[in-house]
């Protein structure tokens, strides 16, 4: 705890970062906010949907998702074309599969609209709400819950500026699998963040003493578990990222800033908030 600012200092530059791109850029959405289209091809022979999709997105066309669907079938799901840029996709086929027929092609809506996005806030005060009343009465102290709830909301905020800063350089889009991560990740900073504080109580029960000493010695004696249950998700991302293709690269690389991002503010930001509050708390009790 002896270098909390430092470890506050860090988060604070790396959310106003975030917070600077999401003002000046803000975020790519995908088709899955903005609505595209989707085709249905047919080939004389097998095709990879990676080699398609690189040629596709080299003409200037996004492309959501791209699937196999039938022996010698594949849907894409894309943002909005023209029919000059149909007729393009055809012939890219074409060329990859010696021959390509076009099935279906439909304009589609957005499959994440304003609804739906006003129920997953709604949804996430509640859940946040829930999680704060827990962890307040499981630990017989609000400072508990309010700096895990803090904590989780730093985890968010480096996700979304890290997104907009990656789909301002890099392409990155927000769509349904953005919002499944993000959602997977505040799961797991929460529960990153009750193991440390779980053994701030039992240490407080057994030997007493200052929440600064108790933080420390918790923190020393959890980093070493949550560093590998942390580094083997890790590795199973990066594998992801590097193997996994187009479709869930970008999944891949959201839930690898969250689960870096949730394994650092669970030590370094849950537990300082805590025992700084704590000091002040007592501070102005002797004033």
């Amino acid at each position: 705890m002896k270098y909390r600012p430092v470890y506050l200092l860090v988060s604070l530059v790396v959310i106003g970062v975030g917070l600077f791109s999401l003002f000046r850029w803000g975020l790519n959405l995908g088709v899955d906010f903005k609505g595209g289209a989707m085709a249905e091809y047919k080939t004389q022979n097998f095709i990879s949907t990676e080699e398609a999709t690189k040629k596709i997105e080299e003409k200037g066309i996004t492309v959501s998702s791209a699937q196999k669907i039938g022996a010698d079938s594949y849907l894409f799901r894309l943002g909005n074309i023209n029919i000059e840029q149909r007729e393009s996709i055809n012939n890219i086929l074409g060329e990859l599969g010696g021959k390509s027929e076009e099935l279906r092609f439909e304009n589609v809506g957005p499959s994440i609209g304003p609804e739906l996005i006003k129920k997953t806030v709604y949804a996430l005060i509640i859940a946040a709400s829930l999680i704060l009343l827990w962890v307040t009465i499981q630990f017989k102290s609000f400072k508990f819950g309010t700096s895990a709830i803090l904590a989780m909301l730093h985890d968010s905020l480096v996700l979304l500026g890290s997104f907009s800063l990656l789909g301002h350089f890099f392409g990155a889009e927000i769509d349904f699998l953005f919002v499944t991560a993000m959602l997977t990740i505040l799961s797991f900073s929460v529960h990153d963040t009750i193991v440390v504080y779980d053994r701030v109580r039992e240490s407080q029960k057994k030997l007493g003493g200052s929440l600064y000493d108790l933080a420390n010695r918790a923190i020393t004696e959890t980093m070493v578990r949550s560093l590998n249950n942390s580094f083997t998700i890790i590795f199973m991302l990066v594998a992801l990222v590097l193997l996994g293709g187009t479709t869930v690269k970008w999944f891949a690389i959201a839930l690898l800033i969250g689960t870096v991002s949730g394994t650092y503010s669970s030590p370094f930001v849950a537990v300082p908030i805590l025992v700084s509050w704590d000091e002040l708390g007592r501070k102005l009790k002797r004033h």
